[in-house]
């Protein structure tokens, strides 16, 4: 099995003159047994955030403020891993950014990770290695991520899926709004989601994935779709699975 299969992916669209300023989709791949709960706001600690909750280490994928119009994620990374006896879980890391904190100083307890924190104007990126941190700013546009980093146009082969569906996405922009059926309101990226002329799914590019892993099985978990702006949620579809499940609404 190629690796490239096993990346989490990141869509994130900034257009601040849209009548929804941003628009996302957050593909998370990880092992189909790990247990999590749907998006809901499951931290005491940070009340006014929305998220999926990783059941193992308490932490998330993505968080969601909705009066702050902000979104935080983290993707895993290629590089050094931490010290085992000194590692903290990366799903801290996107509660802490979606809440308004500044990222970690030092995050050498952290195995490799990006953590891209989303507002109307634009993204905030951070890139650990194992050996050295890197932060930058991006403004307004569409901006694909996996665990190589953020996809850098079309001559940038490294991960299959982000060079087959990052011009794609650029390309069909939604403008969601509530009150429509989901397949209405993301119209243009559902059909690169479900669409019939997608790659299957063994396939390197393919956007929701499943495949084996020596005994356990690994594919997309969920899929979130979130489009908001500086006055808060616009709409947050949430569906399970690596088939296609039913879309719920997420109550923000």
């Amino acid at each position: 099995m190629s690796k490239e299969v096993r990346v989490c992916t990141l869509v994130v669209d900034v257009a601040p003159e849209r009548p929804c300023p941003v628009v996302l989709a957050a593909v998370r791949d990880e092992f189909l047994g790990r247990p999590w709960q749907p998006p809901a706001r499951h931290w005491p600690a940070y009340p006014g955030l929305v998220g999926g909750r990783d059941e193992l280490a308490g932490g998330t994928w993505l968080a969601y403020e909705p009066v702050a119009g902000r979104v935080a994620c983290v993707l895993n990374a290629t590089g050094r891993a931490a010290d085992p006896d000194h590692r903290r879980s990366r799903g801290e890391l996107p509660l802490a950014a979606a809440a308004g904190a500044p990222p970690p100083g030092d995050p050498t307890g952290y195995d490799p990770f990006h953590l891209v924190t989303v507002d109307a104007t634009g993204l905030d990126v951070l890139t650990w290695n194992g050996f050295q941190p890197h932060a930058y700013r991006l403004g307004a546009g569409t901006h694909v991520f996996a665990n190589r980093g953020r996809w850098l146009g079309p001559a940038d082969r490294r991960t299959p899926r982000a060079s087959w569906f990052g011009p794609r996405f650029a390309a069909a922009r939604p403008d969601p709004v509530p009150g429509v059926p989901v397949g209405e309101a993301w119209a243009p990226w559902l059909d690169l989601i479900d669409g019939p002329d997608v790659p299957a799914p063994e396939d390197p590019r393919a956007l929701v994935a499943l495949a084996e892993a020596g005994e356990s099985r690994w594919g997309t978990s969920s899929v979130t779709l979130l489009g908001f702006g500086p006055a808060g949620p616009v709409r947050y579809d949430f569906r399970a699975g690596p088939g296609r499940h039913p879309w719920s609404a997420v109550v923000t």
